[in-house]
């Protein structure tokens, strides 16, 4: 999109503190007196409403989430599995490859993309879509 058909007021200019009374913006730099806010480095907690109660405070609690006990997982395409030199693929030749962290714990195999080669594999998790595929090529899959 170019500058001259931006909407009227998307640039608008930075609003300039302490240079004056005359822009409204001088003194106390629109701070007010005093108080947290008055300070440098100040930043509102996400639902804070200046000392009431906050609203997800007042709500009773619903439901259950899985996430605190969630698992990460590192997730590798088959098209992906091409970079590995060798026919074994393991965590430890994903980490070698580059193609999953250092520090993964668990992996899984997607099936995006296509094999050519036949290879044994050993991974935590595995699609249908990608195990169809690596025993088409002639591949394995060991658990």
């Amino acid at each position: 999109m170019k500058e001259s058909s931006l909407p009227k007021g998307s640039n608008r200019e930075k609003k300039r503190l302490g240079r004056g009374e005359g822009n409204g913006h001088g003194k106390t730099c629109c701070r007010g007196h005093k108080g947290a806010g008055a300070r440098s480095g100040y930043s509102l907690r996400p639902g804070f409403e200046g000392g009431q109660m906050p609203l997800f405070r007042k709500l009773p609690q619903r439901g259950f989430s899985q996430a605190r006990f969630r698992k990460p997982c590192s997730v590798v395409n088959i098209s992906d599995l091409e970079k590995i030199s060798g026919d074994v693929v393991d965590a430890d030749s994903l980490k070698n490859a580059g193609l999953i962290r250092p520090n993964a714990k668990r992996v899984k195999l997607l099936g995006d993309g296509e094999i050519k080669k036949a290879l044994k594999v050993n991974v935590d998790f595995i699609s249908n879509s990608a195990k169809a595929k690596i025993e088409a090529a002639g591949g394995e899959i060991q658990s």
